[in-house]
């Protein structure tokens, strides 16, 4: 893709079409801004979407207080007569495991870890799938086949055995696992972000840009960001929900955080061997990421609602 400069010697008629251009300009910031507006009114409305806003928040404001709320330290096992607790034992009012540790404590503590798991992949393969999908769907040619057809190798994957065998091959850790779903997610943010920025490409306010003479960093990060950064935001946000999810489940399968490090995927894995006889050790942490990923995808379809004018009239 490329664009013919216009002649800068065009006389007051020029000029005139250049400040009438730059007016122009302006013009689709004003509308997005209007919009982002309306999409607020709109999600305020949403009693689904705020009962997910207030869970989601809920869990990240007692994730944060966790070293003031928790009753006990979240790794060291109790007396042997307390352990596999059942719910509302005095002192244990979600029962413990089989080590006798306190699962409230233990719950609160895991959201430090399970929470920045599951969004950490979502901003950084955001951050990258931006500039890559910018750079491709933008300048085009053979950087945008470079990029593209690189990418589509990852796509021939099922992303939870790509993110499995990523997360085998680096090995087990906090940051390997979150390395591994930001693999996993690349390739879908970055084609979002292509797709976007070859429909803008052609869109009148780029073209007035040109005509004003605006640089190419300055058309992509003036005029065509702000037209890709919602399905962006679309798609990070309904994808929360399953980031949390994938990484409880490399944790139970022994791919993600290794014990005895709290997470939800970790306690859900820990009550395996007792579940006949202690049922609540392994569904406690098992309610919790449903809830909290279900709060999650709400948000992330209120978002998506509305942004899109057509959905956002219909609700």
């Amino acid at each position: 893709m490329s664009r013919t400069m216009p002649d800068a010697a065009g006389g007051p008629d020029a000029a005139a079409d250049a400040a009438g251009a730059g007016a122009f300009v302006s013009a689709p910031r004003k509308a997005h801004r209007s919009e982002l507006l309306l999409a607020w009114q709109a999600m305020a409305r949403d009693r689904l979407a705020l009962a997910g806003i207030v869970i989601s928040l809920a869990a990240v404001l007692l994730a944060l207080l966790a070293p003031w709320l928790s009753p006990y330290e979240p790794n060291v096992a109790s007396e042997t007569a307390s352990r596999l607790a059942p719910p509302l034992t005095p002192g244990h009012w979600l029962g413990t495991d089989g080590q006798g540790r306190d699962i409230l404590s233990r719950l609160f503590w895991g959201g430090r870890v399970s929470l920045p798991i599951a969004f950490a992949p979502i901003v950084t393969s955001s951050a990258v799938g931006l500039v890559l999908g910018l750079i491709a769907g933008y300048f085009g040619g053979i950087v945008s086949a470079l990029i593209m057809r690189s990418l589509d190798v990852v796509f021939a994957f099922p992303g939870v055995l790509l993110a499995v065998a990523v997360a085998a091959i680096l090995g087990p850790g906090m940051m390997n696992v979150m390395l591994a779903m930001s693999i996993v997610l690349l390739p879908y943010i970055t084609r979002i972000v292509y797709v976007e920025t070859v429909n803008t490409y052609n869109r009148d306010f780029v073209d007035a840009a040109w005509v004003c003479g605006t640089s190419d960093f300055k058309i992509l990060y003036r005029e065509v960001l702000p037209n890709v950064a919602s399905p962006v935001i679309v798609y990070g946000t309904t994808s929360l929900g399953g980031m949390l999810v994938l990484a409880a489940g490399l944790s139970f399968l022994g791919a993600g955080v290794q014990p005895p490090t709290p997470d939800w995927g970790i306690m859900a894995s820990d009550g395996r061997v007792v579940l006949k006889t202690a049922p609540w050790v392994s569904l406690i942490p098992g309610v919790v990421i449903v809830v909290v990923a279900v709060a999650c995808s709400f948000v992330g379809d209120a978002v998506r609602d509305a942004l899109d004018p057509r959905q956002r009239t219909r609700r």
